[in-house]
């Protein structure tokens, strides 16, 4: 029998609706016919949220996503899917709250990448993300070596995601910032490229780039597929 996913979204709806699209081709692909995965959806609102972050309130964060992931295990979900990768600096605090087991993004993505045979790779996201020890983790634990952009780079682009890319606002300037850091990466030793916030991937495409890249989003989606059918 297929697992019930909890899918804990909203940060941002933007791409939450990436995830809920992507578990379902890959199940209809998978299982064949009218198939379609079993999932629960609950998506936070993003605003308190994010006025929390901006004042480093973990500890309420962790409150509110936890009572989350309450519901989703009262519905029935299974295990946990946080759609976002910021937010798994809480996951440790979700799960025990929760005692739903959480499908980690970065443990994902390091395992996709460490089968590639990549030993370095460029990490873009929020600050939180390029700067925290929680999500370089699983890539310790692989042997893969993080490269970041500088902190005046990494600050512009905090400031693309939340104000631009979670409103739904694609610019072609915020993508030549991307761009163009992302080349200093590699001209650093970066031997792929990681999307490590869940909204990267609407404004940067393989297409725009001549190493692979890492979209976590997908890549944490499909392994919530596979969980979910193993």
């Amino acid at each position: 029998m297929m697992k019930k996913i909890g899918l804990l979204g909203g940060m941002s709806w933007e791409s939450t609706m990436h995830y809920y699209r992507i578990i379902n081709e890959t199940v209809r692909d998978r299982l064949g016919g009218l198939h379609s995965a079993e999932c629960i959806v609950y998506s936070v609102e993003f605003s308190p949220l994010a006025h929390l972050m901006c004042k480093g309130s973990w500890s309420e964060i962790s409150k509110i996503l936890s009572e989350a992931a309450l519901s989703l295990k009262r519905a029935g979900a299974d295990f946990l899917v946080i759609c976002t990768n910021t937010m798994h600096l809480v996951a440790d605090e979700i799960e025990g709250s929760s005692s739903l087991e959480i499908l980690h993004i970065a443990a994902a993505t390091a395992h996709k990448i460490h089968n590639q045979r990549i030993k370095k790779a460029a990490l873009l996201g929020t600050t939180h993300t390029m700067e925290g020890e929680y999500y370089r983790k699983p890539f310790m634990n692989s042997g893969i070596e993080l490269l970041v952009p500088e902190r005046r780079v990494g600050e512009n682009m905090n400031r693309i995601i939340f104000n631009e890319l979670c409103k739904g606002v694609i610019k072609s300037s915020s993508k030549r910032v991307l761009l163009n850091a992302i080349d200093r990466l590699v001209q650093e030793g970066a031997e792929g490229v990681i999307l490590g916030c869940t909204e990267l991937p609407n404004i940067l495409t393989e297409m725009d780039l001549d190493v692979p890249l890492f979209d976590t989003t997908r890549i944490h989606a499909e392994a919530a597929v596979d969980y979910a059918l193993s």
